[in-house]
């Protein structure tokens, strides 16, 4: 009697570990987002009004001190995230989807997969850096849109390219060559055969796509290409006030640690989401 009534406990236990595992390791992502939307709310002072010396202390009124100019860093540190986020978010969605299209067709169709892949291996050789310059200063007006852009379009080719790997192998079964023969059409076995079993890749490459959306729309933002002063963004935060780092060094590192833990926590929480019979699947994302 023992040992019945003690088996179904340990086995709950044990099923209740991964979803401990998997909130634990979602929730720094979960806190940090919800903290940089919430976050100009949350500010006690205006984004571009002094309230100190310029680079002054940690102190008083202000728990990180001022940047050149005077403003709260922690103000602009609430209020620099949001955008950051929402256009990061966004940048990840159209890869990630454009990706599982693409990739799958170019999967099942051979023909149409040697064009996307050339069409892949000409916007791969774009430098990054270069490829902020030309496509954020072509754009008419830049601003947010020019970055969101710019990610986009450096990062659906090496997304493709993945998600085509991993489609491969799922073509090449049995059951999507009887779907094929039995007359399925293409949206047919791309949206009912071989998507839902690559839930696990694109989820992982979704946590990809945002780290790396991130450092572009950073970089950009570094490069003043898109938000320009007085306006609060991480990146922009760190150009500025790099001539001060030894006066008040928390001016550039509290928006560069902010940038890297967003980028850590998110990459973990998609890696946690993964499925662990798909995990297998993603090792060489």
């Amino acid at each position: 009697m023992t040992t019945s009534t003690t088996m179904p406990r340990t086995t709950a236990r044990r099923r209740r570990r991964p979803r401990r595992a998997v909130v634990l390791r979602t929730l720094p992502a979960l806190l940090l987002v919800l903290l940089a939307v919430a976050g100009p709310w949350l500010a006690r002072h205006a984004i571009d009004t002094p309230v100190a010396a310029p680079y002054a202390e940690s102190g008083g009124g202000t728990p990180l001190g001022s940047d050149q100019l005077g403003r709260d860093v922690l103000t602009r540190l609430l209020a620099g995230g949001r955008a950051l986020i929402i256009a990061s978010l966004l940048v990840a969605a159209l890869v990630t989807a454009t990706a599982a299209l693409l990739g799958t067709v170019a999967a099942l169709r051979p023909g149409i997969g040697r064009v996307i892949d050339r069409a892949a291996d000409v916007l791969m050789l774009l430098p990054p850096v270069l490829g902020i310059l030309l496509i954020a200063l072509s754009w008419p007006d830049g601003g947010r849109l020019a970055l969101i852009a710019t990610a986009y379009v450096l990062g659906v080719p090496y997304a493709i390219r993945l998600v085509a790997a991993a489609a491969a192998p799922i073509v090449a079964s049995g059951y999507i060559e009887a779907a094929a023969v039995g007359g399925e059409r293409l949206w047919f076995l791309v949206v009912r055969e071989v998507l839902p079993n690559l839930r696990a890749t694109l989820l992982a490459l979704f946590g990809l796509r945002f780290v790396a959306a991130v450092y572009v729309v950073a970089t950009a933002g570094f490069l003043q290409v898109g938000p320009q002063p007085p306006a609060a963004d991480w990146a922009l935060m760190i150009r500025e006030n790099a001539g001060g780092i030894l006066l008040n060094p928390w001016a550039v590192l509290a928006p560069s640690i902010a940038i890297g833990l967003l980028a850590m926590s998110v990459n973990m929480a998609a890696a946690a989401l993964v499925p662990l019979s798909g995990r297998k699947a993603v090792t060489a994302l």
